[in-house]
């Protein structure tokens, strides 16, 4: 329990503490709570481009709180401590000819940390992981465990809770059986892709985009469900994809200094690196999701009602493309399609939905990066929700009106932690707690 500095991933976000608890058993959770005196925040392997896991005296490091504690045979449910990598409870669950029916593009988050911020993945019946919880036990403020079912009428508020309900202790997930996915992936024209999103999700289990702005192109994604020994010719495209991540850190290193270097860098990468076409198969986790990240980022992402995705999507590209400011964007961005559920903080809560990621390659200079501003500007107007472990400047009188229990959930926050020993500056701000 040793005074220090926070450091997030990217280096972007500091903070200094004063004790660091280290808990490998509920029972320690349960302890570090009673003990620490004040504010508390937990974390785990710091990814998050938002401030929501440090700047508070009292941190709580569940990266040791990371066993797979039960299967449920009969149920098809695991359940595993909150401080697990999400990578170890799949691969779990895949050992035992499994699945969990949607995944987020990173594996390397913890599975606590990826419940409380609404992590999800897409496709066709693709839901936020959130929605996969059936169970869980939840470390209350005062100390006591609080255990809520499927039925619980807290359920809806502890799946997207951002830690300031309590600390999630263990977590159960419904899992199916295991599935292979077929992929073939291309680029398309956006007049394409676009004229035939409807189909696209219709046809395919698996859909995602990767829009290439200054491009016109999207590089698009498909799954299809296929039986195991299927036969499926593999192509995954030139040994020089490989490097993407490399030669994109190269050409964006300066365009915080010329922003208009952007657009002739895009083009460069779509030609390079998202003009193949490729076919291959593997499940879910083996084919979709980043196994690890190869290098620094910020992130911004938000969410839009289905219906309203292809006006959304218009003013987005006709402001980030347009040579009369400086919002340029790197590629690519990810487009995403999520069910609705009923989470009270879900991006999905009560509609489908189409989730658009920003990447900033250069994450010491994404307060400059003007492409965050206009994403936010543009989504807030149409009824757009942010992503919470994400950057994002709204605040709680902008996102009281986005989320229909949001006041709902104040309540609970406020029954369950009275004292906000949960909060944080940053989300005190947020909340308006």
């Amino acid at each position: 329990m040793n005074r220090g500095v926070w450091i997030s991933w990217n280096e972007n976000i500091r903070h200094g503490y004063e004790a660091l608890w280290v808990p490998r058993s509920e029972q320690e959770l349960v302890e570090c709570i009673k003990q620490a005196p004040g504010k508390i925040r937990m974390f785990g392997h710091r990814y998050s481009s938002a401030d929501i896991c440090a700047g508070v005296d009292t941190l709580i490091d569940l990266t040791r709180y990371d066993e797979i504690v039960s299967f449920d045979e009969e149920r098809m449910q695991i359940t595993a401590q909150a401080g697990a990598k999400l990578s170890a409870v799949i691969e779990a669950v895949e050992a035992k000819g499994w699945a969990i029916g949607c995944l987020p593009d990173i594996a390397g988050v913890t599975l606590g940390g990826a419940i409380a911020t609404g992590t999800h993945g897409t496709g066709r019946e693709g839901r936020i992981l959130a929605d996969y919880m059936v169970a869980c036990r939840l470390v209350l403020a005062s100390g006591e465990v609080r255990e809520i079912s499927e039925d619980d009428a807290l359920m809806p508020a502890a799946r997207v809770s951002l830690g300031v309900l309590g600390v999630l202790s263990e977590i159960t997930l419904q899992c199916e059986p295991l599935y292979t996915l077929h992929l073939k992936e291309r680029p398309m024209r956006d007049a394409q892709w676009l004229s035939q999103l409807d189909a696209l999700q219709a046809r395919h289990d698996f859909l995602r985009i990767l829009w290439l702005p200054h491009t016109d192109h999207g590089y698009v994604i498909t799954g299809d469900r296929v039986p195991e020994g299927a036969p499926v010719e593999t192509d995954l495209g030139p040994g020089w994809l490989k490097h993407r991540r490399a030669v994109s850190r190269w050409l964006y290193a300066y365009t915080y200094r010329f922003p208009a270097l952007t657009a002739p860098a895009n083009r460069i990468l779509q030609r390079l690196f998202f003009s193949a076409s490729k076919e291959h198969k593997g499940t879910l986790y083996g084919a979709t999701v980043t196994k690890k990240r190869g290098s620094t980022m910020e992130l911004s992402e938000w969410t839009i009602a289905r219906s309203r995705f292809p006006k959304v999507f218009a003013e987005i590209k006709a402001a980030l493309e347009s040579p009369d400011n400086a919002a340029y964007a790197h590629v690519p961005m990810d487009v995403r399609f999520i069910k609705q559920d009923d989470s009270w903080l879900s991006y999905a809560y009560g509609e489908d939905c189409v989730t658009v990621g920003c990447v900033c390659r250069d994450s010491p200079n994404a307060d400059r990066y003007e492409a965050f501003n206009v994403m936010e500007e543009i989504f807030l107007k149409h009824g757009g929700r942010p992503h919470w472990a994400k950057r994002f400047k709204a605040r709680a009188e902008q996102l009281r009106e986005l989320y229909p229990k949001w006041d709902a959930f104040q309540e609970a926050r406020q029954a369950l932690d009275p004292e906000g020993r949960f909060l944080n500056p940053y989300l005190d701000e947020l909340l308006n707690a």
